[in-house]
């Protein structure tokens, strides 16, 4: 996999007591949270714990209500929101609503150089075309090129998705449950080109939101877990994924076993 992007700084996103909330709902609640150069982040939680806000705000799309979020050395608030996001890759189902069926899949890469998801009157120039086909290629879905997005399988779709976040080179990478909706065989593919991306030393900051243990590539350091939108623990991935921890934040008995360098959790019999 060929890869190149700017060094971020050493603390590429900082949120300090950062609350998000809607009304008299409370999405986040004091969330402080670092992090660093070369770490790549796992988040984990159950549906509603806050996981997608939290990328929302790292991503640079939404504000929190209190407390103060650094990205990439700029202050939520005080910067250009615009700018910040062109140096933020993103991969969501957010995102891929938004993108027409009917778009051929190599301007479905290409757009995200403007941050748009579609075709206008923008110029590219060959060495955009060349960058996309790369990632293209990179992520092995490179023969759709010249196909319709509404005719790729999901997996297809994610990996194509992957591909878009890093076109416009990001110093932070952001992914939004990229394994759902897979299906076994599209799980392990995405897996193994997740693996490979977080193992390249030339790869963004990486934080990834999921559902699974089981979807947790080689090469990830960091585990955030989160609960009724707090931090219930955070820090390197084998402290914090242990069958205690995540008992506590799925309220539910769990086991934790590890299989080389992958993972599985299992109700406690």
């Amino acid at each position: 996999m060929s890869i190149t992007t700017a060094g971020p700084s050493d603390t590429v996103l900082e949120l300090a007591d950062v609350s998000l909330r809607r009304g008299s709902t409370t999405i986040l609640d004091r969330v402080s949270w670092r992090v660093a150069d070369g770490e790549r982040w796992v988040i984990l939680g159950r549906n509603g714990a806050g996981k997608t806000t939290l990328l929302q705000i790292a991503a640079g799309r939404m504000h929190p209500t209190s407390g103060t979020a650094d990205v990439l050395g700029a202050r939520m608030g005080r910067v250009d929101v615009f700018e910040l996001r062109q140096r933020v890759g993103v991969s969501s189902a957010a995102l891929a609503d938004r993108i027409a069926p009917d778009e051929r899949v190599l301007d479905v890469v290409l757009t995200a150089a403007y941050g748009m998801t579609g075709r206008w009157r923008e110029a590219y120039e060959a060495l955009d075309h060349e960058r996309a086909r790369a990632l293209l290629e990179a992520f092995g879905v490179a023969r759709f090129a010249d196909h319709r997005w509404g005719t790729l399988s999901e997996g297809e779709r994610k990996r194509t998705q992957i591909a878009r976040s890093l076109m416009a080179d990001p110093e932070l990478l952001l992914l939004d449950e990229p394994a759902a909706g897979l299906d076994l065989g599209g799980r392990e593919e995405l897996v193994a080109a997740l693996t490979e991306l977080a193992l390249h030393p030339a790869s963004p900051v990486l934080v990834l939101v999921t559902h699974h243990v089981e979807e947790i590539p080689a090469g990830f350091t960091h585990l955030l877990l989160l609960k009724d939108g707090r931090v219930h623990a955070a820090g390197p991935l084998e402290e914090v994924l242990t069958g205690t921890q995540l008992s506590e934040t799925f309220g539910l008995d769990l086991v934790v076993d590890r299989h080389g360098q992958r993972w599985s959790a299992r109700a406690a019999r």
